[in-house]
């Protein structure tokens, strides 16, 4: 009896565009779909050439492969959009886990549809979820951030912005920024409970859990870790502080702010009357003064 696997093969995988995910470590991390989808591309698109060539000498791939990241985009797009007008068969990968999550991925995606060519999603790893699964955290809602800008000012407002989301939070940092964003986290959200892990699925994979100010401390001590490293951290406190909670973070706050501003940051985090708030910070200034 004939096969007809090769007919299965090419009705499978019809041209267009397959966003697939790939391995955030440990390279047995893929699908067997996604190295179908690798076997089958006519061109694999990835952020770092040599990155790829790892994965793809692992399971024995031998594919041209063209970069396309955030420095080269707008010049690589139109060449791969023509592609897809060729009728070819592209598979879209990022250096770790899935694609378009904090990369220019999104733009060729758009683009790609625009033009009416093919464009499906083969699922697989993420350091966002996978963080998310360690964390011991509430997982029925959560808000991705991405990266925290690299200037502190600008750092400080993205932060604020996270202040009343009432979601656990995940955000990408670099490892070595980790303590000093710790530091701007347990400053801006309040002590809130969280995690840092790191290394996820390698070797050295870790995660720590406790509350920002202990995850702060901790780092502060020890140092920046090494590795790649996401945050997670709870969701805003919904019941009313307690009054000694309340001043200690307000002490807190005003190291680094004048009054208004420390009140306004605690009455987001707390739901509290502002004036009631304002008026707690007016008499702690009050007593620093008295003290010194």
């Amino acid at each position: 009896m004939k096969s007809n696997s090769s007919q299965t093969l090419q009705t499978r995988w019809q041209p267009g565009l397959y966003i697939v995910a790939t391995p955030i470590g440990n390279l047995k991390d893929i699908t067997l779909r996604a190295l179908e989808a690798l076997k089958a591309a006519d061109l694999i698109v990835c952020e770092d050439t040599r990155v790829t060539a790892k994965l793809l000498s692992h399971y024995g791939i031998k594919k041209p492969t063209l970069s396309y990241n955030d420095h080269n985009g707008e010049e690589r797009r139109p060449k791969i959009l023509q592609a897809l007008a060729d009728d070819k068969c592209i598979a879209l990968v990022s250096d770790a886990g899935t694609p378009l999550i904090s990369d220019p991925g999104y733009k060729l995606v758009r683009e790609a549809l625009a033009q009416g060519a093919y464009v499906t999603a083969l699922p697989g790893a993420s350091s966002v979820l996978t963080a998310l699964c360690l964390a011991g955290l509430p997982t029925d809602r959560f808000f991705f951030a991405g990266f925290l800008p690299a200037k502190q000012e600008a750092c400080k407002k993205e932060i604020r912005s996270l202040i009343a989301i009432p979601s656990t939070l995940v955000l990408f940092e670099s490892a070595r920024r980790l303590p000093e964003v710790l530091v701007l986290l347990q400053e801006i959200l309040g002590n809130r409970p969280a995690a840092v892990a790191r290394e996820i699925t390698k070797l050295y994979e870790e995660t720590r859990r406790g509350s920002l100010q202990e995850l702060r401390a901790f780092y502060e001590k020890n140092g920046a870790p090494k590795g790649e490293v996401v945050i997670v951290i709870s969701p805003p406190m919904q019941q009313e502080a307690e009054s000694e909670d309340l001043e200690a973070r307000l002490t807190w706050l005003l190291k680094s702010h004048s009054v208004k501003e420390a009140a306004s940051v605690l009455a987001e985090q707390t739901g509290l009357p502002r004036k009631e708030i304002y008026a707690m910070a007016l008499k702690i200034g009050d007593k620093d003064n008295t003290n010194t």
